[in-house]
């Protein structure tokens, strides 16, 4: 067999192995966030707030300012951040070692997950990612709106609403809630958390077969269900591809077609561009995508969860806290 005809059927380059070249290709870029690590660490004791990093034993006492300034709405084991220190923590991993010695699809894996993945699971998960970044409905839905002469968060938040149709059958009549079976959720059906006015957890009765857990299983903080699992996917991977499109869409371009060779921050560049990028611009995308990967509690992390806390789907959630991103005041 020939040397062309070898190279023409040798096996695609794994996610791995384009992550050890690029990392290759851009030591400096990593010498540089070395630095940068070695200095914050040094001006900032290296030290987390102790009394913000540990568990909260409810009910918790707190000073509630106006708009909620104060108060404590959960806990968390996904983020910690603190400007002022410049601390930024997931799942337990400084951000600065995940700059320097991961990548933005490990790092979206370890928030979604727990932890980070093997090598079987990281190609596992970024084939999948790959594959839902394609979404020809959603584009060919979201052109028929003026996107050029919308807000920028308006237009997000409405790609994402198609994404919603594109890959669930929520709003399918078959999926429609009966009417007979809704319950009131005021305090009255719903006992507050805090003693001695209810009781000492809260009480959901929903009228249908509970999801029960073997005897054995501790609940986790892990998706439960691989549908909820998919639809943070699909959102992960197609809302590059959406947020290209509307930047090409609103500079009078086309959107062009994702590629599949390239990781999540060198596809996103090259959708937006329509020119591949160079290592150093990968580089630096991927590492501004982890560092906005997660910032805690913020108003579209809360304004997430209130809707999400409903009980409705992730689409919607999301689409809400994109709606608290667009004020001003954010």
């Amino acid at each position: 067999m020939s040397r062309i005809a070898t190279e023409e059927i040798k096996p695609p380059t794994s996610a791995s192995e384009r992550i050890r070249r690029l990392r290759r290709d851009t030591k400096r870029i990593t010498e540089m966030l070395e630095q940068s690590v070695a200095k914050t660490r040094r001006e900032t004791q290296d030290t987390p707030e102790p009394g913000l990093t540990h568990s909260v034993k409810w009910p918790v006492d707190c000073t509630v300012g106006p708009g909620l300034e104060g108060a404590i709405a959960c806990e968390s084991k996904v983020g910690y951040v603190n400007g002022s220190k410049g601390r930024l923590i997931y799942r337990g991993y400084d951000v600065f070692d995940l700059c320097t010695r991961s990548n933005f699809e490990e790092v979206s894996y370890l928030l979604l997950h727990g932890e980070l993945p093997t090598t079987e699971q990281f190609e596992a998960f970024n084939s999948r990612l790959v594959r839902y970044r394609k979404i020809p409905k959603t584009l060919r839905l979201l052109m028929g709106f003026p996107v050029e002469n919308m807000n920028s968060m308006a237009a997000l938040r409405l790609g994402t609403n198609m994404m919603r149709q594109e890959f669930t059958f929520v709003d399918r009549d078959k999926r429609r809630p009966v009417p007979e079976t809704a319950i009131s959720a005021d305090e009255d059906s719903i006992p507050m958390e805090t003693k001695p006015t209810g009781e000492s957890r809260a009480i959901y009765e929903f009228r249908r077969k509970k999801r029960t857990r073997p005897p054995h299983a501790k609940p986790t903080n892990k998706l439960e269900t691989a549908s909820e699992v998919k639809s943070c996917y699909h959102l992960i991977a197609g809302m590059a591809t959406i947020t290209a499109a509307i930047s090409r869409i609103r500079r009078g371009h086309m959107p062009i077609p994702p590629r599949y060779d390239l990781s999540h921050a060198g596809n996103y560049l090259y959708m937006l561009t329509g020119k591949e990028p160079t290592p150093e611009q990968e580089r630096i995308m991927d590492i501004a995508l982890i560092l906005h990967a997660d910032h805690g509690m913020n108003a579209s992390t809360f304004a997430t969860m209130v809707v999400a806390s409903t009980l409705s789907d992730i689409y919607f959630s999301v689409g809400s806290g994109i709606a608290a991103l667009n004020g001003p005041l954010h």
